[in-house]
């Protein structure tokens, strides 16, 4: 019997191969999903799904990954390390991130799916980051601040976005409607984990609800000691990105969040070699066997 369920993927960066191993033991338990939202890695993911791929797809394309599809180096005439970093000032990230969208865009286009029209509606949710606004922005409802069509706008696009981790690719320049230039990138930086997405303030959802989180769960509720400077951003930049999540994982946590501990993973390692991608599917499946034995949805 299946089971329809809406889920939820954090974002994680290259540690998202352990989403993998969940996905099989979900799927293996009679579970699908009617509607999912993802941020960063966890956007990839969540699109592949809702464009029709399974789990054992997935695997085969995240398996074929390859650093070139994240680096491509922007054309410069200069090649002194100096006018590199004068050239990242500028433009705000080292990779253009072209060719990654380019690689989204194929694997999607062979499911038909192009833009958002080309899913049911309310299938899909991307968060993203406006810099320029201090805001979080979920693709596509929130495109009708930009005077964008959401229903026309490419889902590849939208992934491209969510993924754009700063300084690493460039951040995704949008018009408001006030005219202003707005900056947007990485979902994670004001949303890593957005669980709240499905929360319609009701006493009874519309069906189940499964998150899926790159962190343990002491990883992700620990105190941090500051000492300092250093310990001070990075303790900034930490709450950013997680207080506003953490009010829903509190809510959500005892029943409904499978924590994938990879934490010992770095994000944007994409020379991962093929037993760290092995070793993390494993993690993924492993904890999703815990979870399913007690979890009553």
């Amino acid at each position: 019997m299946v089971v329809w369920i809406d889920g939820v993927f954090s974002g994680g960066g290259v540690k998202a191969f352990a989403f993998v191993g969940a996905l099989e033991v979900t799927e293996k338990a009679g579970f699908r999903f009617a509607r999912l939202a993802g941020t960063s890695a966890g956007s990839i993911i969540a699109a592949l799904l809702a464009a029709g791929y399974d789990s054992d797809d997935i695997k085969q394309h995240m398996e074929d990954l390859q650093p070139k599809l994240f680096m491509d180096n922007k054309t410069s005439f200069f090649r002194f390390p100096f006018f590199k970093w004068l050239t990242l000032y500028w433009r705000m990230g080292l990779y253009k991130g072209d060719v990654f969208e380019s690689w989204v865009r194929d694997l999607l286009k062979q499911k038909g799916i192009e833009s958002f029209s080309d899913l049911p509606p309310d299938t899909l949710k991307i968060v993203v980051s406006d810099l320029t606004r201090g805001k979080m922005v979920v693709i596509p409802d929130d495109l009708v601040d930009y005077g964008i069509d959401p229903l026309k706008f490419s889902v590849a696009r939208a992934i491209r976005i969510s993924c754009s981790l700063p300084f690493f690719f460039e951040p995704v320049t949008l018009y408001n409607q006030q005219a202003e230039k707005c900056v947007l990138v990485d979902g994670g930086v004001l949303s890593n984990f957005p669980v709240w997405i499905f929360d319609e303030q009701k006493d009874l959802p519309l069906r189940p609800f499964l998150g899926l989180q790159l962190s343990s769960k002491q990883q992700y509720f620990k105190s941090r000691k500051i000492k300092n400077a250093v310990d001070l951003f990075h303790g900034l930049f930490e709450t950013m990105k997680e207080a506003h999540d953490t009010k829903y994982i509190s809510k959500y946590a005892a029943s409904n969040i499978i924590f994938l501990p990879v934490d010992q993973y770095e994000t944007a390692d994409f020379k991962l070699t093929k037993e760290d991608q092995e070793q993390l599917m494993d993690i993924g499946r492993e904890r999703a066997k815990q979870f399913f034995k007690r979890w009553t949805y």
